[in-house]
């Protein structure tokens, strides 16, 4: 329970379906986990007449995710620790733990939604699938998670669009009805991302290039940028917005396109490594290479993605995630 309207109603929906529910709040980084959503967590456990427990992950979150993602941007990739945390930590070190207390399931505040199939010889295995409200829908960030993860997994809130989630806190009198959702990183705070990076990496100072070589200005590290990104070039005096096409961290280069429809800023076919897929993988499926991005067509051909568009934007490091219809089958780390 992280003091979110959505762990709250999904506690709320639990007990009401009769589980015995326990209340749990992580501390994951020092100055993250504010004294207001501790308390209101506590105060919507304390309504509904549950235990709550606190755990502190801070030192496996600083190992597992945090050193993760300065590692990747030292290397010039785009880590996903939105992706790692939960793997590593909710569905990981935690799950592990709750088991270990005598706990049939976690469950949390993700729009997603678990289903089981049935197997032969009267069998069953867990899929996850993509939430009702497409709006919100997480699933994205759940790619890494094991069939034996799900299968002890739930996720109350994964049939219910937002709107519905809050006025069912509202009508319960829970204090997080209303309260506004929590945005990014929270150890990043309210400083510039960009800005945040440099705390942890020298500055170098490289060429920003156009696609014919030419230097077009300065910057001062290329781990700082990734495809696709437009804002932080600090460049002027172009009729288009500028967009970054590529990264090399070798020559500390950034090669930048002007408009959106530069075709350097597309790929058709990419690379991927550290797949997790689970079930028979259809011939066409879908896939999105960032959280919110429409489905994109595609099939899989070994280590390789083939896409049926050019794809804008793909970022080494990120995740791709796979579907079929609304189920998620699994997903990779892009290559190249």
């Amino acid at each position: 329970m992280s003091g979110g309207v959505d762990s709250s109603v999904a506690a709320l929906l639990l007990q009401k379906q009769g589980y015995e529910v326990i209340g749990c709040h992580f501390m994951c980084w020092e100055g993250c986990d504010s004294n207001e959503d501790k308390r209101d967590a506590m105060r919507v456990a304390a309504k509904l007449g549950i235990p709550f427990r606190v755990f502190d992950f801070s030192e496996e979150y600083r190992e597992k995710v945090f050193n993760y993602m300065i590692r990747e941007y030292a290397a010039g990739r785009t880590p996903n620790p939105d992706v790692v945390c939960n793997s590593e930590i909710k569905f990981g070190i935690f799950l592990e733990k709750a088991l270990f207390m005598g706990a049939d399931f976690i469950a949390t505040g993700h729009y997603a939604r678990r289903e089981e199939a049935r197997l032969p010889l009267g069998s069953r295995a867990s899929k996850l699938l993509e939430a009702k409200d497409k709006t919100k829908d997480q699933s994205y960030f759940l790619w890494k998670l094991t069939p034996e993860q799900i299968s002890k997994s739930l996720f109350p809130i994964g049939d219910y669009l937002k709107s519905e989630v809050r006025e069912i806190a509202r009508k319960a009198g829970l204090v997080t009805a209303d309260k506004k959702d929590s945005q990014g990183l929270c150890f990043v705070g309210k400083v510039d991302f960009q800005d945040f990076l440099r705390e942890y990496l020298p500055t170098r100072q490289g060429s920003v290039l156009n696609s014919s070589g030419k230097i077009l200005g300065t910057h001062d590290g290329a781990y700082f940028f990734t495809p696709g990104q437009r804002h932080g070039i600090k460049l002027g005096g172009f009729s288009e917005p500028l967009y970054v096409a590529r990264t090399d961290r070798e020559t500390n280069t950034v090669l930048v396109a002007e408009g959106a429809s530069n075709p350097i800023l597309y790929k058709k076919e990419i690379f991927i490594s550290e797949t997790n897929l689970s079930g028979e993988i259809p011939e066409k499926i879908s896939a999105r290479i960032r959280y919110r991005q429409p489905l994109q067509s595609c099939h899989i051909e070994n280590s390789k993605v083939i896409f049926d568009f050019p794809q804008r934007g793909v970022a080494p490091g990120q995740s791709i995630v796979f579907y079929a219809g609304e189920r998620l089958l699994g997903g990779g780390i892009i290559e190249k």
